[in-house]
């Protein structure tokens, strides 16, 4: 019964490819009689055939097939114009005429296609990641593209030296790489405001890892950023905003890690949120450092390093290129200006919090 439906359908496909043959053996008919080219009219209509059968969803290989079956039983006899010889390759130049129409109205047809896949794709990708369509219909339009937005999603955005879009070859090569080594995973790699974008699923960061390494190397070792998983159809453009600004903040605090992570950053939107306190407290504490020669820059980059450093003397003054003495020289200098002193517990709570808001402000190279 089953091979009886089969071939039922087989039987049914077939004979809808067969409308696109329509008038095509009268074509040949017509050639081989007066040995004409095929006319405009003749053209267009075989390229309209091929954009029908493409839309249709049919291959073009069967198809191809299917005008050289017809042409050969339906191939005219030797006619009454000339030789053999001349009215078969009359025929044959009509066959290539007709097939080449063919296929090119297959071929405009499926360019046509692939503009509007790609126009809807990037019209998603806009609404996803500005938040600003209905979600019950972005959800709907999501399974279209490989996300549930029911669960919850992880985005990760890298920076590079260039504007990237999805066609650029950077954003090929992490797309084929991501593919290669996790095949299916309803992962999205795409572009936007020329930075690559990877959206994956919260609880896969293996993915949004591997993409960090792959962006990395392929934009030629920029920054790399990763917000935290956040739920629900609003989730997605959430965990990109904080990606955006994790970005920026590793900028504004001359960060040199490649890769950054909004959970590990959490403290520093804290910080900055009250702007004209952060303010008081780096001019109160930090002020006196532009009385230093060569102005507060020099100190300040002492004591971010110091910092970074774990409060380490040796391993500060081996990153600053400096001697220990010399280091040491600066962090009594800084004592002796400001009245804090860097190795006291309470002191230096107070200094690093107001070295984090100078980076974060911008200063002392602009004025607060």
């Amino acid at each position: 019964m089953r091979d009886l439906q089969t071939d039922q359908r087989v039987d049914e496909r077939a004979g809808r490819q067969e409308t696109y043959l329509t008038g095509y053996a009268e074509i040949l008919a017509g050639v081989a009689d007066t040995g004409r080219r095929l006319t405009r009219d003749e053209l267009e209509e075989r390229r309209l055939f091929g954009e029908q059968a493409a839309e249709a969803g049919h291959s073009l290989r069967s198809l191809v097939r299917l005008h050289l079956d017809a042409t050969r039983t339906s191939w005219p006899g030797s006619g009454s114009t000339g030789a053999g010889s001349d009215v078969t390759g009359s025929v044959l130049a009509a066959v290539a005429q007709a097939v080449d129409a063919f296929a090119e109205g297959y071929e405009r047809a499926q360019r046509l296609a692939v503009r509007q896949e790609e126009a809807a794709r990037r019209e998603f990708i806009d609404d996803l990641l500005y938040g600003r369509s209905d979600l019950g219909r972005l959800s709907e339009r999501a399974e279209r593209f490989g996300l549930v937005l029911s669960r919850a999603h992880a985005v990760a955005v890298a920076e590079g030296p260039e504007a990237y879009d999805d066609t650029a070859p950077v954003t090929r090569v992490v797309e084929t790489a991501l593919i290669s080594r996790f095949g299916d995973r309803r992962v999205l790699i795409t572009t936007k405001n020329g930075q690559l974008i990877c959206i994956a699923p919260g609880d896969q960061d293996d993915v949004l890892s591997f993409f960090a390494k792959q962006a990395y190397a392929a934009t030629d070792g920029n920054r790399v950023a990763i917000g935290r998983p956040q739920s629900g159809a609003g989730g997605v453009v959430h965990s990109y905003e904080e990606a955006l600004s994790t970005l920026e903040l590793a900028e504004r605090l001359g960060m040199d890690e490649p890769v950054v992570r909004a959970a590990d950053m959490l403290v520093y939107p804290v910080l900055a949120r009250d702007r004209q306190a952060m303010a008081d407290l780096v001019l109160s504490v930090l002020g006196p450092l532009r009385d230093a020669r060569g102005g507060a820059e020099p100190l300040l980059r002492t004591l971010e390093v110091y910092f970074d450093a774990g409060c380490t003397a040796a391993e500060a003054a081996r990153r600053l290129a400096l001697s220990v003495r010399a280091l040491t020289y600066r962090l009594d200098r800084i004592h002796q200006l400001t009245g804090a002193d860097a190795s006291d517990p309470m002191h230096r709570y107070t200094l690093q919090t107001s070295v984090i808001g100078a980076r974060l402000l911008g200063w002392p190279a602009q004025e607060i």
